[in-house]
């Protein structure tokens, strides 16, 4: 088996760069809702939309590639620099449920989230506990009014999702990702 950290120290170009790009991640943020238990959690886009900005920054394509197995899905998530250099994070096998498209298609879903979350050592925003009922800093509340406003937002739908009356009432958990999703947008109009 061979030693992750060798493997690291003999492709010293996409580890300088994974390193740069792992600090400018997000947390997934827990913007779904499953219906079957109504609780929020990150879904594929919010995972990916968590790390790729900073990964394609620093010179980093993010693939998943899929590999057979009976009865389920089998993803590996491999990061590849512009130098030609890669890094893999593992394999991930994930039963399917029924052996129908649907079952497979949650599968490969849900594989994807996973091993995307597990490589890159990311995890879901931290929703429950203190964290999630603290509010954002009046700096904050203030940046996201700002924000929303120069892109178009109002700022009453924004509240409305996070199920709070004024900006200033929204988690403060919830802030990077509003800003980040704001700033796309904003960069989207330009």
């Amino acid at each position: 088996m061979t030693n992750p950290f060798d493997e690291m120290a003999n492709r010293p170009k996409i580890a300088a760069a994974f390193v740069k790009a792992q600090r400018a991640f997000s947390p997934a943020i827990k913007d779904a809702v499953n219906p079957h238990f109504k609780n929020r959690y990150a879904d594929l886009a919010s995972c990916v939309n968590a790390v790729i900005d900073a990964l394609n920054d620093n010179g980093i394509a993010l693939i998943q590639r899929n590999h057979y197995c009976d009865g389920g899905v089998i993803v590996e998530t491999v990061f590849l620099h512009e130098s030609g250099e890669s890094l893999s994070g593992g394999q991930l096998h994930v039963a399917a449920e029924r052996a129908n498209a649907q079952g497979y298609g949650s599968a490969l879903t849900y594989a994807r989230r996973y091993a995307l979350m597990s490589a890159c050592g990311i995890a879901p925003e931290d929703d429950d506990g203190n964290a999630a009922s603290q509010p954002v800093t009046a700096e904050q509340a203030a940046n996201i009014k700002a924000l929303a406003e120069e892109v178009g937002k109002p700022i009453g739908e924004i509240c409305q999702f996070f199920g709070v009356k004024k900006a200033e009432q929204i988690p403060a958990a919830k802030y990077h990702g509003i800003i980040k999703t704001l700033e796309k947008k904003r960069e989207g109009a330009a």
